[in-house]
């Protein structure tokens, strides 16, 4: 048995990932700042209590968080005795495989793992992404008839069970992505056709997309990089599926028709 920390615990990957671990006899630390164990990455004090003890740690760092930051929290995670890290990153962030927000992990000389998933299915349920227009009726983006490989968060989950707990990963970068791209346009008319209700998929510029989001809570920092991020799916930088969910577990990802099926029949759009 295994104690793993799992950072984000509440989030889209870490909340599908606690029950798994668990389910295989793990002992889990569910972090959050508000969950069973505290964490706050602007509260350096929750660090050192998180990590004491622990063996593995699932490390969902926040988009602003520094780079002097990611440093210091794993050089407390490898003090403490941590033994393997698995970080959850972004796909496309770079050529060569160095991307500054990675390299304390890269350079821990811990056994590490990166994970660089694709936007996420559940972006279309999520009130800091697509929920809100999904639920007026318009979703509207910077995105363009930019196609994007949505991979179900429950593939991202399953990704990191299997490098948490299993030989063989060490060092290694996984691209994940869903089995094709497709644009927001073509989503929402999936989740149109399985809720029987009408949305559309309308273009604003990056400026306009960031003020909404903004508006609706986010800070300015947070917004403009969620805005640059879909204006490069605009551009088709995100128009290509990778392989990592089959090289980890062996099988195709799940299709955003079969995310789609089952959110709707659990209730994820209804007013």
């Amino acid at each position: 048995m295994t104690e793993i920390l799992v950072i984000g615990a509440t989030g889209k990957t870490g909340a599908p990932l606690v029950p798994r671990l668990r389910a295989l006899g793990h002992t889990v630390r569910a972090a959050s700042r508000s969950g069973e164990t505290r964490f706050d990455w602007s509260d350096r004090s929750t660090w050192d209590p998180a990590l004491s003890g622990v063996h593995a740690v699932y490390l969902v760092p926040t988009e602003t968080l520094g780079l002097d930051e990611r440093a210091e929290f794993v050089a407390r995670a490898k003090a403490a005795g941590v033994r393997r890290l698995v970080q959850l990153s972004v796909r496309g962030i770079d050529e060569d495989g160095t991307h500054p927000t990675e390299a304390a992990v890269r350079g821990s000389g811990l056994e590490w793992t990166i994970l660089r998933p694709s936007w996420f299915s559940q972006d279309f349920a999520a009130a800091d992404f697509f929920l809100p227009g999904v639920l007026e009726g318009e979703v509207r983006t910077p995105a363009g008839d930019g196609r994007e490989p949505f991979i179900d968060a429950e593939d991202i989950a399953e990704v990191a069970l299997a490098v948490l707990t299993g030989d063989g990963h060490h060092g290694q970068t996984y691209d994940l992505s869903g089995p094709r791209a497709l644009s927001i346009t073509e989503a929402v008319e999936l989740i149109s056709k399985a809720t029987g209700r009408s949305i559309a998929h309308r273009h604003q510029t990056e400026a306009e997309y960031a003020a909404d989001l903004v508006a609706a809570g986010l800070t300015q920092d947070d917004a403009d990089s969620v805005a640059g991020f879909l204006g490069q799916v605009s551009q088709g930088a995100d128009d290509y599926v990778s392989d990592g969910v089959e090289r980890v577990l062996g099988r195709a990802p799940r299709t955003f028709e079969e995310y789609v099926t089952t959110a709707a029949e659990n209730g994820t759009w209804m007013l």
